[in-house]
């Protein structure tokens, strides 16, 4: 008797249909390790995403300078004058690479209107910081301007996020807001730019500079400098020359910068790479699974074959090929593994969907890992099948019909 593959085909299927529920067990393993790949990368690959959106929102061409409290200390930075001062933004003003600049004061307080109030970063800033920070698209209402800033007004431009808290979605162009204690009227509300985190741009209200460090906070010195690169291919050279400029005069005794220099496209780059090593990690781990279901199935193709040796010695008696039992049993692994990728497909779509959700971040269903995993899933089925269906296709008939 000459099997056709769809003949082995369709014995397989009614040969997996006959035992359902250790069919399904059997298969859970293939399920879980294709959901999990499929779901760990696709959480990892929406983190990466919402990561790089907070930088990008914040524009990819800005270079942030910071005094470095790791090395100076609190007292020792600014006791001995080597936090950063307003003379070191003018000399980064007159390098070449750079194009725009802006000196900033930072500090957290609780904003309030009427009986609204809510905890956010109050940064005091020159007005062309809205350009370096990417913040010139407007909500309603318009930026401070330098005599704004000259003359040390009390005018503020609000994050999204602190506008939504305190005004509700009502216009809050013109409204007074108290932050400790003194009257801010509200000039702007910068368009919502979706960011989260630490430095949130929804979350920080912008104030002229002079105002911030004589009428609200009292700071002489800078907690940090932002600079807008003249390109971004630029940017490298950029950060070295300012590194090299400040170096001159903030420098500990022991030779030691005293101040740090971020560059948004290193933090970029930075990301992607280490969140690559962390989906390759966490797909490795799901794999696992997978191997795990690989081993299950071959152990009950391998009781299958036992069960059916008489079933086996019988179609060889009347005339069966090698082959075809080989080709039988081969597919009955391979039949469960391609179930159990599809099904595992569905949900790990579903789980990343889910836990996406609830960790804020873009749910992305890669394609690559769906092929990947699906077909590995394939593999197992035909690598931890072949050896049982060997088994099977080895019997000798009359010794299989002995079987008891």
């Amino acid at each position: 008797v000459v099997m056709t593959l769809a003949d082995s085909f369709q014995s397989a299927v009614r040969a997996i249909a006959a035992n359902k529920l250790r069919s399904v067990l059997t298969m859970l393993g293939v399920v879980i390790g294709v959901g999990s790949v499929i779901a760990m990368i696709g959480i990892g690959e929406g983190t990466k995403q919402k990561s790089l959106e907070n930088i990008r929102v914040m524009g990819t061409d800005m270079i942030t300078v910071m005094p470095d409290w790791r090395r100076g200390g609190q007292s020792g930075g600014v006791g001995s004058g080597m936090a950063l001062k307003p003379e070191d933004v003018e000399d980064l003003r007159k390098l070449p690479t750079v194009k725009l600049i802006s000196g900033a004061v930072r500090s957290n307080d609780r904003a309030k209107f009427g009986s609204r109030s809510h905890q956010t970063s109050i940064l005091g800033v020159e007005p062309i910081m809205a350009v370096i920070r990417n913040a010139t698209k407007l909500h309603s209402g318009a930026w401070f301007t330098e005599a704004d800033d000259a003359l040390m007004e009390r005018k503020a431009v609000l994050g999204y996020l602190v506008y939504d808290e305190l005004f509700k979605g009502e216009n809050a162009i013109g409204a007074t807001i108290k932050i400790k204690g003194q009257n801010f009227e509200v000039i702007g509300v910068v368009d919502y730019k979706g960011g989260s985190g630490f430095m949130n741009p929804d979350d920080q209200i912008y104030i002229p500079l002079k105002t911030a460090q004589q009428r609200l906070m009292g700071k002489t010195n800078l907690d940090m400098i932002s600079v807008q690169a003249i390109s971004t291919d630029l940017m490298p050279i950029a950060q070295t020359q300012i590194e090299d400029t400040l170096a001159i005069k903030r420098r500990s005794a022991a030779g030691e910068n005293l101040f740090r220099v971020f560059n948004q496209g290193e933090m970029i780059q930075q990301i992607q790479t280490q969140t690559q090593l962390l989906g390759f990690l966490l797909a490795g781990i799901a794999s696992v699974s997978l191997l795990v279901g690989g081993i299950g199935i071959m152990n009950i193709m391998l009781v299958s074959v036992t069960e059916r040796t008489r079933e086996i010695g019988l179609r060889k008696a009347i005339g069966a090929k090698r082959e075809g039992i080989l080709t039988q049993f081969l597919l009955e692994s391979v039949v469960m593994c391609v179930l159990g990728g599809a099904i595992g497909i569905v949900l790990g779509w579903l789980a990343t969907r889910v836990v996406a959700k609830s960790l804020q971040v873009p749910p992305v269903v890669n394609t690559t890992a769906i092929v990947m995993a699906f077909g590995f899933s394939v593999l197992v089925g035909l690598f931890f099948g072949l050896y049982p269906a060997l088994r099977a296709s080895r019997l000798q008939p009359i010794e299989a019909l002995r079987y008891e």
